[in-house]
Formats: structure tokens, sequence, C-alpha cells
């Protein structure tokens, strides 16, 4: 017993040495990448859209909350399933005349939010979260797979014709699970309907414009994009690769955000590391790695060293036309919306975008947002969303805004 006693006082008294030594370890380890910030907008904070594929409102509702800092309105916190609520409305109505030839399900776009404020208002996240099914986070598998198989039974028409209640019906399954919109509620002690507390905002929905860079197109004129999630047919401006560029970082360092679809299902994305890079494969600038040797390598091998993410590695060079083939071989698909929110250098003096994801502000090393490389976001970006004025005036004479 007195053996065992001593044992144990042994391990306890080690402990504090060993938890020391843990911490000292923690604080000598050097992160990869340090950033330092040239430009940075306020914004509100990071959300979790959990398990549903909402990022479309998660990040349209951030980039309304984000302008509405910028407009002097401060932190507002909208709900997000609000939009979701009226756009899987709008979307079931369009798919059922479209006899199923339309992309249903839980994926969206800027525009959706932008519509749903427009055509029906806004609320706040307190006065409706949309979590009316027992969960305290957002978890849609079952809802989304109940309103596809509604849909489906619509259009399947055992009937021969269309019940006048089809849609009555399906609204009835969005009131159950995300709860029904209250005729008013209260912010700050007044009382507001969603279409006035809207209008208190100061946000007019004509002031943003959704942009791209593809060449099956004419530059300088709209088209609508051919991503499943333009359900809604949306016009987007199209513009050459260099400029679409520089609009991005003009708007942020002008104080705009700018709304980001684009692809991070990519090995250059790392949720762990907080950083999404396009590392070039034929010059990576490995330490120690001369030419031959890292030509000896076999593809595998040198995937591992490219995306290690433990040494900064040079990038590949975007070009218009890698970002055409990228798009055209379904390489760059438009499967996340988040919000940039501002510009970095890395210690190389590498340019990178800050990036506000809506993953939790558990996610990742920086507390829920992510840097992008220049590359990563020439390369990966479908479209953007901006105001207006983030525009200079020779590109709002070219687009005829």
């Amino acid at each position: 017993m007195k053996k065992l006693l001593f044992i144990i006082l042994a391990i306890s008294l080690s402990l504090p040495v060993l938890a020391k030594k843990k911490d000292k370890k923690k604080k000598d380890e050097k992160a990869t990448y340090e950033f330092t910030m040239v430009k940075e907008i306020p914004t509100s904070p990071v959300k979790n859209q959990y398990r549903s594929g909402t990022c479309w409102s998660f990040a349209g509702t951030a980039f309304l909350e984000t302008e509405l800092i910028r407009t002097g309105k401060g932190i507002v916190d909208l709900s997000e399933m609000f939009a979701v609520r009226h756009a899987y409305s709008e979307k079931a109505r369009r798919t059922v005349r479209w006899h199923g030839n339309l992309n249903f399900g839980q994926g969206g776009n800027f525009h959706d939010v932008l519509w749903v404020f427009d055509q029906f208002g806004a609320i706040t996240e307190e006065a409706y979260d949309g979590l009316e099914y027992g969960e305290e986070k957002h978890v849609h598998g079952e809802m989304d797979a109940l309103l596809r198989s509604y849909v489906t039974a619509v259009m399947k028409n055992k009937n021969r014709k269309l019940s006048p209640v089809w849609h009555q019906g399906f609204d009835g399954i969005l009131d159950a699970y995300l709860g029904e919109v209250p005729e008013s509620f209260q912010v700050d002690g007044a009382d507001y309907s969603t279409t006035s507390y809207a209008e208190s905002l100061g946000l007019n929905m004509d002031d943003y414009v959704e942009i791209t860079s593809y060449t099956h197109h004419p530059f300088y004129e709209t088209f609508i994009l051919e991503i499943p999630d333009n359900w809604m047919m949306a016009p987007y401006y199209n513009v050459p690769f260099d400029e679409f560029m520089d609009i991005i970082e003009h708007a942020i360092l002008s104080g705009y955000s700018v709304g980001w679809d684009a692809d991070v299902s990519e090995k250059g994305f790392s949720r762990d590391k907080g950083v999404a890079i396009i590392p070039d494969e034929e010059k990576p600038e490995l330490d120690g790695m001369e030419s031959e040797k890292w030509n000896a390598l076999d593809k595998k091998e040198k995937n591992k060293k490219l995306y290690a993410f433990d040494e900064i590695v040079a990038e590949k060079n975007i070009t218009q036309e890698l970002r055409q083939e990228h798009y055209d071989n379904y390489n760059t698909t438009d499967d996340h919306l988040m919000l940039l929110v501002g510009i970095a250098n890395d210690q190389e003096g590498n340019k990178y975008f800050k990036v506000k994801n809506s993953w939790s502000e558990k996610s990742g090393p920086y507390e829920g947002f992510f840097f992008a490389s220049e590359s990563f976001v020439g390369l990966k970006t479908v479209s953007i969303l901006i105001h207006k004025d983030a525009l200079t005036d020779e590109m709002k004479s070219k687009l005829h805004l």
C-alpha cells in the first residue's frame, strides 16, 4: 500500500512539470503561416450552419449584416432561416412549373437572400431561429428529404391535375420544422412586421450586383450563370479575369465586404490550418528541395509535400484560360458561399483574403475565419456579390451601371 501511495504521489507531483513542458512546447511552436492584416472590414459574429446545406443563406445574411455595420446600423443579428423558408417555398413552386427540371434542394445563392429581403422583408434571429424540431442547431436532413418527396409526389400528379392546396401543404411542412413567421415582433422595444423592419434597415437590394469572369459569354454584359444552384436564373455581370481580381481588391480596400461563391473542396484548402492555397506543382520552392530531387519524386510524394502546409510554397499563376478550364471540367463548382472581409500578407509578402465562414467560431485556428491566397481566390471563385459603389467609375461605365 505504501508503495502504491508513493507511485501515486510521484505521478501527481510530475503532472505540473509535464503540463509546463507541454505549454512551453505549444508556446514555442511557430505557425507556418503568419498573417499581417492590410485591411479588415468590421463584420458580425461568425455563425454555424451546422448540418444544413444553407451556406448561401448564412453568407448572404452575413453580407447584409456587414453592410448594416458599414452604413452605421451597428451589429444586427438577422435570421438565416427566414430566407431559407421563403426560398424553399418559391423553389417548390418553380420546380413544379418546370416539371422537375430545376435544382430542388438545400442549395442556393446570394441573390436568393436579396430576393427574400426585397419581397418579404427581414426578421431578427431572436424572433425566428427556425428550430422548431427539437434541435439546438440546424439539422435539415429529414426536412429536406420530406420536402423533396412532397414535390415529387405533386409532380407525379395521380389526380391528373394539381390540387389548389398543394403549395399550402408544402408551406405547412416548412412551418412545422422552421416555425410560422410571426406577424409582428419587437426590436429594442418597438413593434415591427418583417416588411417594416426591412425598411427600417435602409438597405436597397437594387444596389447590389453579382459578377463573374468566364470566356463562354461576352465581357461587360450579363448572362445567366450556368450553375445548378442558380435556380432563379439570375443574371451575372461578366468581366475579364484581371479586372475581376481588381474589383475584389478595390472593394475591400474601399471598405466593402465581398460575397464569395467558391469551391473549397480542394486539397489546397485546410480547415485545420485555416489556409487555402493553389500550389505550383512545377515550382514548389520548398526549402532544401532542389529541382532534380523534386522531379525524381512520384506524384504521391509530391502531393504529400505540397499539401503538408508545414512551409510556404510557390503558388500557381492563375489565368483566364485556367479559370475557364476548371469551370468547364467541373473542377470548380459552386459548393460553398462565404464572405471576404479583409486582405492580409504572409511573412513573405504574399497576398491573402480573409474569409468569414459559417462553420462556427470554433472552426480552425482563426475563430471561424480562414485565409485564402490570391491564387486560390483567382482560380476557385465562381462569382462575387458587391455593392455597386464598390466599383470604380470606370467599371461602372463599362457595365452601364
